[in-house]
C-alpha cells in the first residue's frame, strides 16, 4: 500500500470500499433490467392468450353436455386440439365435412359426395373414421346418388363415438382443467381491478382523504 493510503484513517478507507461497491451496483444495474424484460414479454403473452380464451361461462357450458360444446365454434376448436392429442381428430375432420355438404349448392352435391367418401369413409381412406360395416356399405350406396342426407347415419355413429369416447376423457384431461384454471384465474383478477378502481374511485370523490 502506498504510504499516501496508509496515512488515512480506517474509516475513510471503508467509506471509499463502500462507494466503490455501490458504484459497481449502479453499473450492472441496466443489464438486469434488460435481463427481466424477457420475463415480462411473457407475461404480456400469456395475459393476451388469455384475453382470447373462451368465457368461463362457455365453458362451463361444454362441460354440461356434448351437445353445447358442439355447438360452439370455440368449442370444436378446443375439443378437435385434444382429439389431436389422440390422434383420432379425424372424427371431427368427418363431422364437419358432413355439416358442409349438406350446404352447398346441388349441383356440387355427387363431387363432393364423393371426395368425403374417399377421404373418410372407403377401407384405408386417408381419415378412415370408426363405422361398422354396415353404416359404411350404406353411406358408399348413399353417395352413387347423392343427397343432402347421405352421410347422416355415419354422421350420427361417428358424432356418437365422441360423445360416449373422447369427451368422457376429454372432461378429465389436463387441457379442459388448464382452461378452467385460468378462467378462474381471470375471474380473481378482474374482481381484484374492479375492486381497486372502486376504492381510487371512493378516494377522488372524498378529495384522496
Amino acid at each position: 500500500m502506498c504510504k499516501g493510503l496508509a496515512t488515512l484513517p480506517a474509516t475513510c478507507l471503508k467509506s471509499a470500499k463502500d462507494i466503490k461497491h455501490k458504484i459497481s451496483f449502479l453499473l450492472q444495474k441496466p443489464e438486469a433490467q434488460t435481463a427481466d424484460q424477457k420475463p415480462v414479454k411473457e407475461k404480456t403473452a400469456t395475459a393476451a392468450a388469455a384475453k382470447r380464451a373462451p368465457a368461463a361461462a362457455e365453458v362451463g357450458k361444454w362441460k354440461e353436455s356434448f351437445s353445447h360444446m358442439m355447438s360452439s365454434e370455440t368449442g370444436r376448436i378446443v375439443f378437435t386440439s385434444f382429439l389431436k392429442s389422440e390422434f383420432s381428430e379425424e372424427n371431427m375432420d368427418f363431422w364437419v365435412a358432413c355439416e358442409d355438404y349438406k350446404k352447398i349448392a346441388p349441383s356440387k352435391l355427387a363431387t363432393r359426395a364423393k371426395q368425403i367418401c374417399q377421404q373418410y369413409v372407403d377401407v384405408d381412406a386417408p381419415n378412415e373414421v370408426n363405422l361398422d360395416a354396415a353404416t359404411r356399405e350404406e353411406t358408399k350406396q348413399n353417395v352413387e346418388s347423392a343427397c343432402p342426407s347421405c352421410f347422416d347415419e355415419a354422421q350420427k355413429m361417428i358424432y356418437t363415438l365422441m360423445e360416449k369416447d373422447s369427451y368422457r376423457r376429454f372432461l378429465n384431461s389436463k387441457l379442459i382443467q388448464d382452461l378452467c384454471q385460468t378462467q378462474t384465474t381471470n375471474s380473481q383478477e378482474k374482481k381484484e381491478k374492479k375492486n381497486c378502481d372502486c376504492a381510487e374511485n371512493r378516494q377522488v370523490l372524498t378529495g384522496g382523504a
